[in-house]
């Protein structure tokens, strides 16, 4: 064969390679948009609906906050978007953010109480022999695509098949950052626990294969028992849905409480008279897990801002303050390391005590590391 006809061979193969490439690359991208429908969650229907719509905090077709604050952020204004495409905000750590594995530990024993941060809000609580797994988020993107959306900071400091067995799984609302489709589904293979959630959120995990047996919906000041503990779903001030529709699903706060340890957590929501409801009711707190990050001026009614936390820990009669939903995915214009910083110089005000561990690292809640600035090295 000749030298043109040999350039043609070539130049044919070439073809055919970057054609079965692209179709790769096609079947791939379809393989991927075919579970984002799945992501988006279940409808409301049936007798889920109908105990929707009797609950006090349903009206018009929607669930409300309680203090009438506008639920979700309205459209960003044109200072926003300028922020956003030319600011100088740091919203990225500029080293690895440190990892901590949590060495193997039976549970806490009968009035132990540990706390592990795995990253953003999920947590693992450890109180008197019972473990309970909070807002358990382990893919790359909060999205209902693999493909675009919030990408992780750090990686888990532990793979899902090296939790611990657990005996219940709370799930605070249904944005993608506190509620993943991928974690929930391994979960279920993997562990045995009955899921806690609001109202509605149930037709979310059914959709995605959660036993029906498995599913607790509860809604503000409801409780279950698991094993030990009380759990009981509070009031939060915040907004939820996965698609175009919002309020669809009842979004709360989490109290769980055993015989001589009681644990608070916010889930994501905004600074209101609540929390001094549910200081006097269900408090004092040997700990509370507070929202901290993700805050901006277009929606402060429905994201704290730190020196807003630590007035809700006041509030809430808290002892030790644990910061969570900071660290782990970029969801606002604030610098990635200022909410922790400013949390930290509002609790020496204050004279609140303040642990900030790093992922992966488990809290012994009576006795906390000393904070030490760790986050300030690699911001």
């Amino acid at each position: 064969m000749g030298a043109p006809a040999e350039r043609a061979g070539r130049r044919a193969l070439g073809r055919r390679l970057r054609g079965a490439a692209g179709l790769a690359a096609l079947a791939g991208l379809a393989w991927v948009a075919r579970d984002v429908p799945a992501a988006l969650g279940g409808r409301l229907a049936g007798a889920r609906a109908e105990r929707a719509a009797r609950s006090p905090q349903f009206r018009d077709g929607t669930f409300r906050n309680r203090a009438g604050s506008r639920s979700a952020p309205g459209a960003p204004d044109r200072s926003l978007v300028r922020e956003l495409i030319f600011g100088k905000q740091k919203r990225r750590p500029t080293a690895a953010v440190p990892l901590l594995r949590p060495t193997d530990a039976p549970a806490a024993t009968e009035r132990e109480l540990h706390i592990v941060w795995y990253g953003h809000a999920s947590a693992l609580i450890e109180i008197e022999g019972h473990r309970v797994l909070v807002d358990p988020v382990w893919s790359d993107r909060c999205s209902p695509s693999a493909l675009v959306g919030p990408r992780r900071l750090h990686e888990p400091p532990v793979g899902l098949a090296e939790l611990p067995a657990v005996d219940a799984i709370l799930i605070s609302h249904d944005h993608y950052d506190h509620l993943d489709m991928a974690t929930v589904r391994e979960l279920v293979a993997r562990q045995s626990a009955p899921f806690l959630v609001p109202l509605g959120v149930g037709a979310h995990l059914e959709r995605w294969g959660v036993p029906e047996h498995r599913i607790i919906e509860l809604d503000w000041s409801e409780s279950h028992r698991v094993g030990g503990l009380t759990v009981t779903a509070t009031a939060a001030q915040h907004f939820s849905g996965r698609g175009l529709r919002r309020d669809g699903t009842l979004w709360s706060s989490w109290v769980v409480a055993g015989a001589h340890r009681r644990v608070f957590y916010t889930g994501d929501s905004g600074y209101f008279d609540g929390y001094a409801e549910i200081g006097a009711e269900h408090g004092p707190f040997d700990v509370t897990l507070m929202q901290i990050g993700a805050y901006d001026r277009a929606w402060p009614s429905i994201h704290m801002f730190p020196e807003e936390a630590v007035a809700a820990h006041v509030d809430l009669r808290g002892g030790l303050l644990v910061p969570v939903h900071w660290a782990t995915f970029n969801l606002a214009l604030h610098d990635w390391s200022e909410p922790v910083d400013r949390l930290w110089a509002e609790a020496e005000a204050r004279d609140v005590r303040l642990a900030v561990p790093r992922p992966g690292e488990r809290v012994v809640v009576d006795d906390p590391p000393p904070v030490d600035g760790w986050w300030q090295s690699v911001a």
